[in-house]
Order: structure tokens, then C-alpha cells, then sequence
């Protein structure tokens, strides 16, 4: 099947603090990947790398087939990116929004035009989308801030924190969403706090303090340390690394 993202010893510093320390990682293509830490773990900093926002200090990596140092804008055009911020212009309604970030991919007005309908409808958006952006709901916003993250029709989709801030019953609705998604090909590869939602992921990763510390599926994961939730082995492998530091 081939990999979508391929890291060898990946590792971002600011200074003399290491952000990322010599991660290495595989992911598959149409594999949905949840990739956990706490709060500066540095997630968001190997994201950021990931999708050729911030070059790395040192290491490898490989992101749909392009070098994430040679060819970044590549990397940029290849894939989709829904960060944990509001991204979505606030005094714009949600189709302009969309008609916007369209002409900043380049996609033709006419192809726009289908996409956007498509979009609206796979996604749900018709109530909304003639409302500025800024007066929606979370939940909604997220479900825009999507829509926009696929509009050039990205083979691997960055997630960083989708569904921060919402109410149970929309992350389970964006969760079918992703897995559709995901059947249709799409690499997702997601971060998130909520343990109910890694389980959804075929793999994960568990990161602290720059390094990755776990890596597996989440079942297999809870089998092998015996811990009756992810939430519970998530705790006891960041509080046994704590301790032990």
C-alpha cells in the first residue's frame, strides 16, 4: 500500500529547549492515525514539520512522496491542514470563506462551484453556510474549517485538536465523517485529547516531553499494559515517565 508519512530520527530545537526529539514513524496511506501527548508534548511542533510550515532541526521525513526540506510548497498543495486555531475569516460568511481559500488553491471558479456543493452537502452545511463565520457555533465552525481543509481534494488530511471545545454527540457525528473519509482513501492523521476518540484510530502514537514513548493499536495497547481504558494506560505511561525523570 505505500506510506503517506515517513519519519527517520525527526527532531525540532528552539534554542537549547528540543521541542521534538528524535521521533520515527511510519504511517500508511488510508490509515487513520492518532497521534497523543499532553499539553507541549510536541505534537503541534511535528505537525507543523509534517505539513512544511517549520523545517526540522535534523532528521528525515517523507510526506506524500515529498521531501519535507526540498519541497515543502509541495507538501503544502498535496495535503489538507485543519489546525486546533479558528483559521476561517470571522466577517466573512462560510461560502466566502470557501470561495476564498478555493481561489488560494487555485481550483477553476467552475470546479469551485461543484466542490462546494459537493462539500455542502457530504458535510451538511446548507443551514449555515450563508452565516458569517464568526457567529457560528464551535461545532460548526469545525465542521467549516473541515470543509475548507478538503476543497483541493487533499490525499492526507492533518487534524490538530478537530473537535476541541465541542459537545459529545458533534465529535461522534465528525468522527463519521473522518471515517468515511478514510474509506474513500484519505490519510487522516489526528491529534486529539479526548481517549474515546483514539480508539477510533487504527494506530496511535503516544508522545511526552518531545518523544515518542508508545506506538501501536489501542487495543493491543490496553492488552498489553492490562489498564482497562486508554485513558487509564495514557495516564499510567506519562505519570510512570514523570516519575521517573
Amino acid at each position: 500500500m505505500g506510506y503517506a508519512v515517513e519519519i527517520d530520527n525527526l527532531t525540532k530545537r528552539f534554542g537549547d529547549f528540543i521541542a521534538v526529539d528524535q521521533i520515527n514513524l511510519t504511517v500508511e496511506t488510508g490509515e487513520i492515525f492518532g497521534f497523543l501527548g499532553a499539553n507541549g508534548a510536541g505534537k503541534t511542533t511535528a505537525i507543523r514539520m509534517l505539513c512544511g510550515l517549520l523545517l526540522p532541526t535534523s532528521g528525515n521525513g517523507i510526506v506524500n512522496g515529498f521531501d519535507i526540506y526540498k519541497e515543502p510548497e509541495k507538501i503544502k498543495k498535496s495535503i489538507g491542514y485543519m489546525s486546533q486555531k479558528f483559521s476561517l475569516y470571522k466577517d466573512l460568511t462560510g461560502e466566502e470563506n470557501l470561495w476564498f481559500y478555493g481561489s488560494v488553491y487555485q481550483i477553476p471558479s467552475g470546479d469551485l462551484r461543484k466542490r462546494i456543493d459537493e462539500l455542502s452537502e457530504s458535510l451538511d452545511l446548507k443551514e449555515f453556510i450563508n452565516r458569517l463565520a464568526g457567529s457560528l457555533p464551535v461545532g460548526w465552525r469545525q465542521r467549516l474549517a473541515l470543509a475548507v481543509s478538503l476543497l483541493h481534494r487533499p490525499k492526507i488530511l492533518f487534524l490538530d485538536e478537530p473537535t476541541a471545545g465541542v459537545d459529545p454527540v458533534f465529535r461522534r457525528r465528525f468522527w463519521e465523517i473522518l471515517y468515511r473519509l478514510a474509506e474513500e482513501g484519505t490519510t487522516l492523521f489526528v491529534t486529539t485529547h479526548y481517549m474515546d476518540e483514539a480508539e477510533f484510530c487504527q494506530r496511535i502514537s503516544i508522545m511526552h516531553q518531545g518523544k515518542i514513548i508508545e506506538l501501536g493499536n489501542p487495543q493491543e495497547l490496553i492488552k498489553k499494559y492490562q489498564h482497562p481504558t486508554l485513558q487509564d494506560l495514557f495516564i499510567h505511561l506519562i505519570s510512570g515517565k514523570r516519575t521517573n525523570e
